[in-house]
This record gives C-alpha cells, sequence and structure tokens, in this order.
C-alpha cells in the first residue's frame, strides 16, 4: 500500500485542526484584519498621506509574504513547530507595540516584527492542517482558513467595537492575546512534532513532481484576488467617506465575513466537484458583482459586498489545497506561496492603489478594482487539471 492511499484512508483529525483555525483566527485578526482597517487611524495620528499611510499595508504583507516561502521552504528540509507559537505571538505583539507609535519609522518597524511573525506561522499552521485532514483535504484546509477569514472579518469591526472608544493605544491590550495564542497553540506542538516526523519519513515515496507551470499561473490568480480583498478593505473606507468610519468598517465586515463563509462552503464543494471548477465558477461568477460595486448606494451596497466577498474568497481554501496539489514534495513551500507570497502581494497592490488615489482619486482605484476578477477568471481557466494529477489517482484508488 503506498503512502497516498494510506493517508487516503485517515480520518479529519478534529482536535488539531480546530486548534490550528483558531490560531488562524487570532493571527489574521490582528494582521490582514486589523492592519489595512488601522490605516485610517494611522492617518489621522500620525498625518500621513496616502502613500505613506498605504505603506503600512506594504511593509505587513512584504515581511509576511516574502518570509513565508522562505520558513515554508527551510521547514520542508527540517520541521520547526515552535515556529506556530512563535510566530502567532510576534504578530500579535508587533500589532499592540503600534499603539504607541510616535512616528512613521518606529510604526513600520512594529508592523515588519507583526508580519514577519506572520509569516513564520503560516507555513507550518498549514502544514499541520495538511496533517491533520486524512482524506478530506479541501474540508481541512476550509476549516484551518475560514479562522483566518474570519480574523480578517472581525478585524475591521476592532475600529467600531472597541478601538474607537480607546483610540490607537487601545492596541495594547492585544499583549494579552499574544500570551493567549502561545497556550492556544503550546497543547497541539507535541502531536505535530510526531506527524510531521512520520511525514517526513514518507515524503521520498509521494509520487508526482512539481507544475511549475501551473504554480506560477495559480500565483497570479491568488495575486490578483488578493488585490480585490485588499483593495476593497483599505479603501472602503475613503470611497464612503461620507458616512461614518464605523459604519464604512461594518461594511468591510459584510465583504469579509460573507467571504468566510465562502470558504467554508468552497472548501466542502471542491471536494466534490474538483479544485478547478471551484476555482473557475467563483472568479466568473464575482465578475457582475465587482463591476456593479463603484455604482452602487446604500442597501443595495451592502447586498452587492456580501456576494462579492461570497464568491470571490470561495476559493480561499482551494488555492491552497491546489497548490499543494501542484508542488506534491514541498508541502511547506506550497503554503508559504500560495497563503504567502501571492496574499501577499497585495501589499504592493494597495501601496500602487494609494498612489493613483493621491494622483487621480479613490473612485479611479474602485473602477481598477471591478475589472480584476475578469483577469482572475482568464487565468484560472489555463491551470492544469487536478483529477489528472498523481494524488487525485492514488486517493481514488484507495
Amino acid at each position: 500500500m503506498t503512502s497516498s492511499v494510506a493517508e487516503g484512508r485517515e480520518p479529519l483529525h478534529r482536535r488539531a485542526i480546530w486548534t490550528f483555525s483558531g490560531a488562524h483566527f487570532l493571527n489574521d485578526l490582528v494582521t490582514t484584519g486589523m492592519v489595512p482597517a488601522l490605516v485610517v487611524m494611522y492617518k489621522q495620528s500620525l498625518h500621513l498621506n496616502y502613500t505613506e499611510a498605504t505603506s503600512v499595508v506594504l511593509v505587513s504583507y512584504l515581511t509576511s509574504s516574502v518570509m513565508q516561502p522562505i520558513f515554508g521552504a527551510i521547514t520542508d528540509k527540517k520541521p520547526r513547530v515552535w515556529l506556530l507559537s512563535l510566530g502567532v505571538f510576534l504578530s500579535s505583539l508587533g500589532l499592540a507595540l503600534t499603539g504607541i507609535a510616535h512616528n512613521l519609522i518606529f510604526l513600520l518597524v512594529c508592523i515588519g516584527v507583526s508580519g514577519l511573525g506572520s509569516g513564520a506561522f503560516h507555513p507550518e499552521a498549514s502544514r499541520g492542517a495538511h496533517l491533520a485532514a486524512g482524506s478530506k483535504k479541501g474540508l481541512a484546509q476550509s476549516i484551518f482558513q475560514v479562522g483566518g477569514n474570519a480574523g480578517q472579518a472581525f478585524g475591521p469591526l476592532m475600529i467600531p467595537l472597541f478601538l474607537s472608544r480607546t483610540g490607537i493605544h487601545g492596541l495594547l491590550w492585544f499583549i494579552p492575546v499574544a500570551l493567549l495564542s502561545v497556550g492556544l497553540t503550546g497543547q497541539i506542538l507535541r502531536w505535530m512534532g510526531r506527524r510531521e516526523e512520520m511525514s517526513n519519513k514518507r515524503r521520498d515515496q509521494i509520487k508526482g513532481e512539481n507544475h511549475l507551470t501551473g504554480v506560477v499561473l495559480l500565483v497570479l490568480v491568488i495575486v490578483v484576488r488578493s488585490w480585490c480583498q485588499v483593495g476593497v478593505v483599505v479603501f472602503l473606507p475613503f470611497f464612503l467617506h461620507h458616512q461614518s468610519l464605523e459604519l464604512s468598517e461594518t461594511m468591510n465586515f459584510v465583504f469579509v465575513g460573507s467571504g468566510a463563509l465562502g470558504t467554508f462552503i468552497g472548501g466542502m464543494i471542491s471536494d466534490r466537484i474538483g479544485l478547478k471548477r471551484l476555482l473557475v465558477a467563483s472568479t466568473v461568477i464575482a465578475i457582475p458583482f465587482a463591476l456593479l460595486l463603484p455604482h452602487t448606494h446604500g442597501a443595495i451596497t451592502v447586498l452587492d459586498l456580501l456576494c462579492f466577498g461570497f464568491s470571490v474568497l470561495s476559493s480561499f481554501a482551494v488555492t491552497v489545497v491546489f497548490m499543494q496539489k501542484l508542488l506534491p514534495k514541498n508541502i511547506g513551500l506550497a503554503s508559504g506561496l500560495s497563503i504567502g507570497f501571492g496574499v501577499g502581494a497585495g501589499g504592493i497592490g494597495a501601496t500602487l492603489m494609494g498612489a493613483l488615489s493621491d494622483t487621480y482619486g479613490v473612485p479611479v482605484v474602485f473602477t481598477m478594482l471591478s475589472v480584476l476578477p475578469i483577469i482572475a477568471a482568464l487565468l484560472s481557466f489555463f491551470l492544469p487539471s487536478d483529477a489528472r494529477m498523481p494524488s487525485s489517482s492514488a486517493k481514488r484508488a484507495s
């Protein structure tokens, strides 16, 4: 019996996968959730222009995205499960210290520490979710990713519910959150270490070669999707400047919250219909809602954000599993590329959009955002079929 077949008969390890999902919630709450939403407060408190303010997102995403593939490649050779706890601790601590930032340089250093922690956390956490998945790869990754997406959704809500009352110094309360994260993740490290040792022994038996063309195409799809997500979260408060900041961030919650629901449902459906089909369908369905967004008002905007977020982010877990199939012998690197490098490119997109806003105004940015799903849909059509990959065949053989 091959290792792939044996893996196909393993059940889902529920305690482990929900632990990884909870840690993912805490990590993404303070990084991809709160950092883009805090751009408005950082801009006001430190008197920054649009380009300087969005550089916060750039530093956060670059430190995370550059380091995730590096950490992933390193831990593919020798697992370091302690990075799971250290990573989520640093991501929370770094953001908490921005509450006492008195200039842009200090702010960017703290954001960089937070991003570095996120970069260390994601490859080990995603590898752990892969090991806990058994035969239910799509479901396991959807549970893991929905934790992160829920964190991204609740991040903007921290402003109207908490920081609008405490001010920027209220971020210091996330120091206890950093300590809580160590307790949450520490109890799973021993199990994870044993599973990674077993996985390393079976790695040489894995069939299939890396599909580099598919990797490049999938990274491009993830980058475009990330530009959509980050662009909406960062610039929606500026686009809806006639409304209160609290209401704008609530609309951001609608967008990312519906995306978290889409992530969970998309992961479950992909186990039945296939990864590529789900990815293509999600990007195509998102197109009309993206085109409509710059022209909506009132309740129609809320409805459009609900549908746009659900459709465009329903492929979030799917792209992680897809990347792991394209890089069957480098699970850590696959996680770093799909969650890190590709998603982190959203920080570059946010800074470019900030420069466009300074020159041409925010409405131009929203017009640009409306065409990105079309590009993602076209790219996804050229991805290889996951049904023909060796891992899929092995799974069916079981």
